[in-house]
């Protein structure tokens, strides 16, 4: 993973305002084949202490395990994989919902497949919700497959082979919350981590 994060420090001043061409290192440099090889072997070489590290600054969701394999304070990116969970055992609300991120990203499918869908949303100005969802293109990513999304850029995986990894690299945040939508019920949601709430938790102590 060091031997990665030197190659995206090499571009870092592209992590602010061009992730188009961090998304040109990252499909030269990850999206390749043996990538999966590679950070299995690099997790296999861990220690003990290292490997506690990393399940601990990791998550759970409802679709998917968030493995975060790589994240120096001092640097404006992390590496993360994504361990999607059999279809059978999701929860509405997550990666199938119509959302965005509070950060950059660029991702590669390392194995299996899922669909990938982008939508245009309208935002209430008043509540700063979303209030309606229009689909822009559906397609089926496989193994290999690569590409970005911007915070501001609404997508949804609606499903995921059972067996899909993909490997991840994001951005610090650059949003204080993101949004949600469930377009059956049309009910939207702002998602603003714990660590923004402190201000809002003393408030109403």
């Amino acid at each position: 993973m060091r031997e990665l994060a030197d190659g995206v420090r090499a571009v870092r001043r592209t992590l602010t305002d061009r992730w188009d061409q961090v998304d040109e290192w990252f499909q030269r440099e990850i999206a390749r084949p043996g990538m999966r090889e590679e950070i299995r072997a690099h997790l296999a070489r861990l220690s003990p202490e290292r490997r506690a590290a990393v399940a601990a600054r990791s998550r759970e969701t409802t679709t998917h395990f968030a493995w975060c394999l790589f994240d120096e304070p001092e640097d404006p990116f992390s590496f993360w994989l994504h361990e999607y969970k059999p279809q059978r055992d999701w929860r509405p609300g997550y990666a199938d919902s119509v959302h965005n991120h509070r950060y950059h990203f660029c991702t590669t499918v390392l194995g299996g497949a899922y669909e990938h869908e982008r939508y245009d949303v309208a935002v209430d100005r008043k509540t700063g919700l979303i209030t309606s969802a229009t689909l822009r293109t559906s397609v089926r990513c496989p193994a290999g497959t690569a590409g970005y999304l911007l915070a501001d850029d609404f997508h949804r995986i609606p499903r995921a082979s059972d067996d899909t990894l993909t490997f991840l690299i994001k951005s610090r945040p650059v949003n204080d919350w993101s949004l949600s939508y469930d377009p059956p019920t049309g009910t939207s949601h702002r998602h603003v981590p714990v660590e923004r709430r402190m201000g809002a938790l003393l408030d109403r102590l």
